[in-house]
């Protein structure tokens, strides 16, 4: 499950795309404040930012040229009502990825979503992740053992396709709420610590060689050989 940022002051706006965003299996942080958009993507990842041109404090492009400046790699779509050549060089020279003016349609900022994270982060064509005898289906939500169903909760999926998207890394508690979770959200370290014994049960009950290994001291990773 990829991790947004939505970053528009208008908040009947802002809810409704939230909504509609978290309903296409997308966790989403909001906030309406150009300052505020800044020190969050200083100290939380994620996985692409939706990013208002005219906001409060910052203004879309200064958030998202500081941002940059720092070494932030985040894809980052704008969103504006500025729609001419010279803004939208603007827009593409403070660092965007892609630019989609005001009003629009959800489902075309949905597809838009979509194709940059493909491009930053393709998986297979057909969006199954493997690890042996593992495969999550992340567009259907469905994770086989050996061809078996499993029955995993939402948070359980979604720290499974984080570890599964990459093997062999070691990721402490901390880094693991800071993906997995939503920045809003009042879960602890203790949570994540919970989350990974359910998963283990569920994924590697039986099995003689975990796929999911603690690394003493420093947290998990995921072994897919």
């Amino acid at each position: 499950m990829s991790k947004l940022l939505l970053v528009e002051d208008d908040v009947a706006l802002r809810d409704m795309t939230a909504k509609y965003l978290k309903s296409a299996n997308f966790l989403v942080d909001t906030v309406g404040d150009g300052s505020d958009a800044f020190e969050l993507l200083r100290f939380s990842s994620f996985d692409l930012v939706v990013l208002d041109w005219e906001l409060p404090g910052l203004s879309g492009p200064e958030v998202l040229q500081k941002y940059r400046n720092k070494g932030g790699k985040t894809p980052v779509l704008m969103l504006t009502g500025k729609n001419t050549l010279s803004d939208k060089t603007a827009g593409f020279g403070a660092g965007a990825d892609d630019y989609l003016t005001k009003p629009f349609e959800l489902e075309e900022l949905l597809l838009r979503i979509q194709a940059i994270l493909r491009r930053s982060n393709p998986v297979a064509p057909n969006n199954v992740l493997k690890a042996r005898d593992i495969e999550l289906d992340t567009a259907a939500l469905i994770v086989t053992r050996a061809g078996i169903t499993l029955k995993l909760l939402p948070k359980e999926i979604s720290l499974l396709e984080y570890l599964l998207r990459h093997p062999g890394q070691v990721f402490s508690a901390d880094q693991l709420l800071d993906r997995v979770w939503s920045s809003s959200s009042d879960a602890t370290t203790e949570a994540v610590t919970a989350c990974v014994g359910r998963l283990r049960k569920k994924i590697d009950s039986d099995s003689d060689k975990p796929l999911i290994k603690t690394i003493y001291g420093l947290g998990y990773k995921l072994e897919d050989s």
